[in-house]
């Protein structure tokens, strides 16, 4: 073995006698509504694998995409299984080979499955030092939906300057990000929302034109402000109950993003349907835009430049303990997912906040 070999050999064994044996987490046994949720306090510390940094988190973010596997809506690969896809953290230990430039001690922002923990083993291929210039609160809420948004504006519709697009839910975290990328950008933006209080956190963060779906019809405003012609694309994360909408208000050639289910999955729909405009319609993924460590290194650093020079808004809603991680999934719930609770709806699903939820383990 070689001095450097050894030496690392040597540091991850004296970080793991420190590290505690267990942790406190969230894990899941089956699907359901809140009460699937389990706060343990007795989980096992994971030991980092190759190529992946044990993080001590500081702080989780919420996604939509934790109450689909906990709805059951996203088939989880086995039980027990533990949510999450983002955190925020210290590296307290590393695995062999551990690539990147990272080593114990940074803070890094991560993309990783099993962060509703004290402890993540995160692969290093989706962890990043975060830059001195963004606090970590910044920065581990805005990760997951500022590259969401991010790669919407880039790849799933290549947005130009003087475009009008249409966002509907836009004073929810995906929502004012991609209204504060698309001003930043350029584009022309109608922004859809349920209440004025969230229409005027969408005019804050760009948007030029607001509808109050709850009384306004969207078509009729899309078609008075675009002459009748339609926008060059729709960022559509509600799903279900606005799917139609989306597609009526597209342009010719237009392109309708649905990239979320907070109404529920969309329904089959006839392809002959898209003929009538040449419309284009794709169900991107985060994932799948950020697949290699270039990608991911493109998109995130993009973004911090973002952060940093355009000084994006990054809201924070509420901050829970995440012993309360109950009370942030049904804070407001789900009048609109339609899967999974039938208790007393509050938070995440209902689409009652307005920027990010975070879990504090």
């Amino acid at each position: 073995m070689t001095l450097t070999g050894l030496s690392g050999q040597l540091v991850r064994s004296m970080a793991s006698q420190s590290l505690p044996k267990t942790m406190k987490g969230v894990i899941i046994e089956k699907t359901g509504g809140v009460e699937v949720l389990q706060y343990k306090a007795d989980l096992a510390v994971p030991e980092p694998k190759d190529g992946q940094v044990l993080v001590k988190n500081d702080y989780v973010g919420i996604n939509y995409i934790d109450t689909y596997f906990r709805s059951g809506l996203y088939p989880a690969p086995s039980y027990p299984y533990m949510l999450g896809r983002e955190a925020e953290g210290t590296i307290v230990a590393t695995g062999p080979d551990t690539p990147h430039g990272l080593k114990t001690g940074d803070r890094v922002v991560y993309l990783s499955e099993a962060t509703y923990a004290e402890y993540t083993a995160a692969p290093a291929a989706k962890a990043i030092k975060i830059p001195s210039s963004i606090e970590p609160t910044v920065a581990s809420a805005a990760l997951l939906q500022g590259l969401t948004a991010l790669t919407l504006i880039r790849e799933a519709y290549n947005v130009q300057k003087g475009d009008w697009i249409l966002v509907h839910a836009a004073a929810g975290g995906v929502g004012l990000w991609l209204c504060q990328l698309l001003a930043a950008v350029g584009a022309k933006t109608i922004a859809t929302a349920s209440t004025q209080e969230k229409l005027d956190l969408a005019k804050k963060a760009g948007a030029q034109v607001l509808i109050n779906y709850s009384h306004e019809d969207v078509k009729a405003k899309v078609d008075e402000v675009t002459n009748k012609q339609g926008v060059a694309a729709v960022f559509d994360g509600v799903g279900k109950s606005t799917f139609d909408l989306s597609l009526d208000c597209l342009a010719r050639k237009g392109t309708m993003a649905s990239f979320g289910n907070a109404s529920g999955a969309v329904p089959p729909f006839a392809i002959s349907r898209l003929g009538a405009k040449n419309a284009k319609v794709l169900r991107p993924t985060l994932f799948n835009y950020i697949a290699t460590r270039d990608e991911f290194e493109q998109y995130t650093n993009e973004l911090f430049d973002f952060i940093v020079k355009d000084k994006m808004d990054v809201r924070i809603h509420k901050v829970y303990d995440l012993k309360d991680v109950a009370t942030a999934h049904n804070t407001g719930t789900s009048r609109h997912l339609g899967v999974g609770s039938t208790d007393k709806k509050q938070d995440i699903e209902g689409r009652k906040t307005t920027g990010k939820l975070l879990l504090k383990p």
